[in-house]
């Protein structure tokens, strides 16, 4: 149900709640994920799903009522022995801070578990502490460091590689 609440005086300062749900990544969504990375970033998502059919990753999406993806994200069981990693984390950028990403990280701890496993792993650029303190307040620590990179189509249609030093994070689950 969609409710809207007025906060104050002026109707144009209303809250409007909506119920979303998670469910598995589709192909069929990977259009509606634009907001989520570029052409190439989206092309290797589909991959992914291809993985997800074979059971090595869960894909998972937020919709909304309309069924339209708003938050994504992978879990790779292939990556640790004993532990699901999460990656590819996205939150409609429109919609952060919302807790969106809280869910999402909630439902593939739920998958993780499901596997029988004890253990999520994340890493997180260290050029975005706000990621970082999420998975900070939702009980990840930090053991490590390690450099990673990806090719990345530009706006220009040009790969370009994007190099980062990324920060290990586990929890026990």
């Amino acid at each position: 149900m969609l409710t809207a609440v007025t906060t104050a005086d002026d109707p144009a300062d209303a809250t409007i709640a909506v119920p979303v749900r998670v469910r598995d990544l589709v192909p069929r969504d990977l259009p509606a994920c634009a907001w989520a990375g570029s052409a190439t970033h989206l092309r290797h998502v589909e991959g992914e799903l291809a993985r997800a059919a074979a059971g090595e990753v869960d894909y998972l999406a937020v919709c909304t009522p309309a069924d339209l993806p708003v938050a994504i994200g992978g879990i790779d069981y292939t990556v640790s022995e004993g532990a699901g990693t999460l990656w590819q984390l996205a939150v409609l950028p429109a919609l952060q801070s919302r807790g969106l990403g809280t869910l999402l990280i909630r439902a593939a701890e739920g998958r993780i578990r499901g596997r029988g496993l004890r253990r999520a792993d994340i890493a997180v650029e260290e050029s975005n502490p706000r990621a970082r303190g999420l998975y900070e307040r939702l009980g990840y620590v930090a053991y490590g460091r390690e450099p990673d990179g990806w090719d990345e189509e530009g706006p220009d249609g040009v790969l370009r590689r994007h190099e980062t030093m990324c920060v290990l994070m586990k929890k026990g689950l």
